[in-house]
């Protein structure tokens, strides 16, 4: 499949998810770091499931790459994103919160600049601009 509909669905896929996760907290009355819990949880049977294949290749990944990938995926996008995330969901609707959190583009594109050798073009700081000045508009009230 191609990278932007893989993204596309990225998208819807959150984008519902959201919706989901948001309507089990509120009836469910459940905390923000239960809701993460249960979520993860889920998620930890399915993704160990269909990637289980590939675990023989972890050791030839090395520490450091592990380490990025502890670091990075585990404690601060999956631990402290998510946990801020649903505290965010909870408290707010979801057309407030939704389209704050996912400025993480913007955040991915600047990390990339900055510590990837990636090229800063125009064409992505006009793009950055337009999604910011949607997401202002967005969450204006």
């Amino acid at each position: 499949m191609k990278p932007q509909l893989l993204a596309l669905l990225t998208a819807i896929a959150w984008g519902v998810g959201g919706y989901f996760e948001k309507k089990g907290l509120i009836l469910g009355n459940l905390s923000p770091q239960l809701g993460i819990t249960i979520r993860t949880a889920v998620a930890l049977l399915i993704l160990g499931a269909v990637s289980y294949q590939q675990w023989k290749t972890l050791p030839q990944a090395g520490p450091k790459a592990l380490l990025y990938m502890i670091v990075g995926g585990g404690i601060v996008a999956g631990a402290v994103g998510m946990l801020c995330f649903y505290a965010a969901i909870k408290g707010a609707p979801l057309g407030r919160v939704m389209p704050i959190a996912f400025t993480s583009p913007l955040f991915g594109v600047l990390m990339g600049v900055m510590f990837g050798a990636e090229p800063l073009t125009f064409k992505t700081i006009l793009g950055m601009l337009m999604t910011i000045g949607g997401i202002i508009l967005l969450t204006l009230a």
